[in-house]
């Protein structure tokens, strides 16, 4: 029969045991948070810098063609940058909180999962 002791020491033992192993579970479970949070990341930057570079070569068309229909190259760039104007302040005062909040909804959201 196990003395009192040896029984002590046995439960410390698997204590021990059980606390290295939680630990090392919470460690895998957060690395494998932040791949997920990094990746989503990732792959959303990619999206809207391919979109931002077809905007940008859009923008640059429209404002030529204008220029050309105006008779002067760079007034088309001015109306493109005042269009450009009006939609950042309206997005600034009206919209602000409707691209803020989804997208740091998308964050945690995918952080807790």
């Amino acid at each position: 029969m196990e003395t009192p002791t040896g029984s002590l020491e046995t439960l410390i033992e698997k204590a021990e045991a059980y606390s290295k192993t939680s630990l090392e579970l919470a460690k895998l479970k957060s690395v494998e948070t932040t791949a997920t949070v990094v990746t989503y990341l990732v792959s959303r930057l990619a999206v809207v810098l391919m979109l931002s570079l077809f905007t940008l070569v859009l923008n640059i068309g429209i404002a030529l063609l204008l220029g050309d229909w105006l008779g002067r190259p760079w007034f088309g760039f001015f109306i493109v940058a005042a269009v450009y104007l009006v939609a950042g302040i309206i997005l600034h005062f009206f919209l602000h909180h409707w691209i803020k909040k989804p997208l740091t909804d998308a964050i945690i959201v995918q952080a807790l999962q």
